[in-house]
């Protein structure tokens, strides 16, 4: 049995002062919601908690999908590599980013140059999406829905090449009979986030998994629990979201939290079971929020 954790938009802060030509952008709306409302949502004492937890549960791996970052800056970078590197070295962690880290183009540059290592396939000498990384039967695949977007639009996409590429890795890791991993920032169906927040290519990414399918696929960037099902050629493909890991309001699902995702690996036919742990009723514990039926 393989545990993997699943782990998504911790957001850390606080957000280093920008300077004004920095603020001269999409940063500045980012900023101001900062300011507002974002830096009492997410509590890093919260985080060092949940991180704390998902120390002591020994995973053998972490998929962390995103949204270390809050608008990009480039004094934000060095602060996301030492998180990282508190999870764990690059072969235990696989990263992609989200749309907090791709904020503006300006951010893409000292993203790619502080976290390349999280974000880089087997064998590979820089980052390149997708990625995959074989890891005791599992085939982690790593996509990029990150793109820098407009002021007060947050959706994503991954490109024709990046799912045509996709297609071709999931297909020949199936005649490996490897577990497939997919991990991505953006909810990858139509309807997973309101316009403006959604994965512009969502249908095709659909269209791709009906015909190669995957064992699972996780995401982040709604910051709420979540589970569906999109159809595989064996079958559903169940598609797991993630909480933020340091969310301290809102509805139950939304607080803070992260997956645990044990992995019997067997191919198509790989055993996947999923617990959720995170932030309990009373605000300052963590601990178990029960198991989620992928078979139901």
């Amino acid at each position: 049995m393989v545990l993997v954790a699943h782990l998504s938009d911790p957001h850390i802060g606080p957000l280093p002062q920008p300077r004004m030509r920095e603020l001269m952008s999409k940063r500045l709306t980012g900023y101001v919601n900062w300011r507002r409302g974002r830096k009492s949502t997410h509590d890093m004492g919260v985080l060092d908690r949940i991180l704390a937890d998902l120390a002591a549960q020994e995973p053998d791996h972490i998929a962390f999908t995103g949204d270390v970052a809050n608008i990009g800056l480039t004094a934000e970078f060095p602060v996301a590599r030492a998180f990282l590197e508190r999870l764990g070295p690059p072969e235990r962690v696989s990263f992609v980013p989200g749309n907090h880290d791709a904020y503006v183009r300006g951010s893409l540059k000292p993203l790619g140059a502080s976290l390349g290592a999280w974000m880089t396939g087997d064998g590979a000498a820089q980052s390149h999406f997708p990625y995959v990384r074989r890891r005791d039967g599992i085939a982690f695949v790593g996509l990029s829905s990150a793109v820098p977007t407009l002021p007060f639009v947050a959706s994503g996409t991954l490109g024709p090449e990046q799912v045509a590429r996709m297609e071709e890795l999931l297909a020949a890791l199936r005649e490996e009979k490897l577990c497939r991993v997919v991990m991505l920032h953006h909810p990858p169906y139509r309807g997973g986030a309101k316009i403006g927040r959604q994965l512009t290519d969502a249908e095709a990414f659909e269209r791709a998994i009906g015909r190669v399918g995957a064992e699972i696929v996780l995401h982040g960037h709604n910051h709420r629990t979540s589970l569906i099902k999109l159809r595989g050629p064996e079958g559903d493909v169940p598609v797991l979201g993630a909480p933020s890991a340091s969310a301290v309001r809102g509805a139950f699902t939304h607080r803070a939290g992260y997956h645990l995702v044990s992995i019997e690996p067997d191919g198509t036919r790989s055993a996947i079971k999923v617990r959720t742990r995170g932030l309990l009723p009373d605000g300052k514990t963590i601990g178990d929020l029960g198991e989620m039926a992928l078979d139901s």
